[in-house]
C-alpha cells in the first residue's frame, strides 16, 4: 500500500508540474463551478450560512444585550455596538469548518477518487473548494450585518466595516487550512464535526467576542490575551465602531500568517498522499 501510495503522490506531483498556471486557473474555475452547482441542487448546505448568523445575533443581543449592556456602561444599543463586531470573528472561525466536512464527504463518497483520474491538477481541488467555502463565509457576513442593521447596529465608517470584513477573510483562510487537514486525515465528517467543537467552542467563549475580558479570571484572561479571535474581535471593533486598531490588528495579522505558514503544508502533505 505505501509503495502505490508514494508512486501514486509522485506521478501526481510530476502531472501538476506539468499543468502550466493557465490551466491550473482554469481548472480551479471548473470546480468553483462545480461546487456551486452541487450547492444549488443541495440548498439545504447553505441552512447554516444563513441561520447561524441570524440566530446568534438574536441571541446574544435580546438574551444577553441588556445585562452585559449596562456592564459596558449603556444598555441593548451599547452591546450591538460591541457584539457585531465580534460576531465577524465568529463568523470566520465557525465557517470555516465547512471546508473540513466537505472533503471528508467528497473522500467518503469517491469523489475524489474520480479527481485522481482526471487530468486536472491537485491543487486546483484545494483551492476551488476555499474559495466556495470563502463565498459562503461572506454570504454569511453579508446576512449578519442585515440583521444587524435591523437589531440598531450603526454603520457610520464603511471602508472600516469593508477592511474587518477583509481581515476577517484573510482569517478564515488561514483557519480553513486547520479544517482542511482535519476532513482529510480524520474518517468521516461527523468526527470533523465533533473536533472542530472542541477547538471552536474554547476559542469563541474563551475570548471577546460576546462579553469584555475584565471581569474574567485571571488565567482565563491570559488565554484570551493571546486567542486570535480576540485581537481579530477587537481589530473589527476599533476599525467599524473606533478604538485601537494597530496591535490587534498586527497580532491577527500574525496569526494568520503564522497559520497558514505552517498548517497549508501539512494540508497539501496530507492531502497529496491519502491513499
Amino acid at each position: 500500500m505505501s509503495a502505490v501510495t508514494v508512486t501514486t503522490s509522485t506521478s501526481t506531483g510530476a502531472a501538476d508540474g506539468r499543468i502550466p498556471l493557465r490551466g491550473h486557473l482554469r481548472h480551479t474555475g471548473a470546480l468553483i463551478r462545480r461546487n456551486l452547482l452541487w450547492i444549488r441542487q443541495d440548498p439545504e448546505s447553505m441552512f447554516d450560512a444563513l441561520l447561524m448568523p441570524v440566530v446568534f445575533t438574536l441571541l446574544f443581543v435580546y438574551v444577553f444585550g441588556g445585562s452585559i449592556g449596562q456592564a459596558l456602561g449603556g444598555g441593548q444599543d451599547k452591546y450591538v455596538q460591541y457584539v457585531i463586531p465580534g460576531m465577524l470573528a465568529m463568523m470566520s472561525m465557525t465557517m470555516s469548518q465547512g471546508v473540513g466536512t466537505g472533503f471528508s464527504q467528497d473522500f467518503n463518497s469517491g469523489v475524489m477518487d474520480r479527481f485522481r483520474s482526471l487530468p486536472i491538477g491537485r491543487g486546483s481541488v484545494l483551492f476551488a473548494k476555499l474559495a466556495v467555502e470563502l463565498a459562503r463565509m461572506l454570504f454569511a457576513t453579508a446576512i449578519l450585518m442585515v440583521v444587524a442593521v435591523l437589531v440598531g447596529f450603526d454603520i457610520t465608517n464603511w471602508p472600516g466595516l469593508f477592511a474587518a470584513v477583509g481581515l476577517s477573510t484573510l482569517f478564515a483562510s488561514s483557519i480553513m487550512w486547520v479544517f482542511l487537514t482535519l476532513g482529510v486525515v480524520l474518517k468521516n465528517a461527523q468526527s470533523v464535526q465533533a473536533m472542530g467543537f472542541l477547538v471552536l467552542f474554547p476559542l469563541q467563549f474563551g475570548s471577546s467576542i460576546f462579553a469584555p475580558t475584565k471581569s474574567m479570571p485571571t488565567w482565563l484572561q491570559h488565554f484570551t490575551d493571546y486567542n486570535p479571535l480576540s485581537t481579530l474581535a477587537d481589530a473589527a471593533r476599533g476599525l467599524t465602531t473606533g478604538g485601537p486598531v494597530a496591535h490587534p490588528l498586527w497580532v491577527t495579522l500574525a496569526w494568520s500568517v503564522a497559520i497558514t505558514a505552517v498548517m497549508a503544508p501539512v494540508a497539501i502533505h496530507k492531502f497529496r498522499t491519502k491513499s
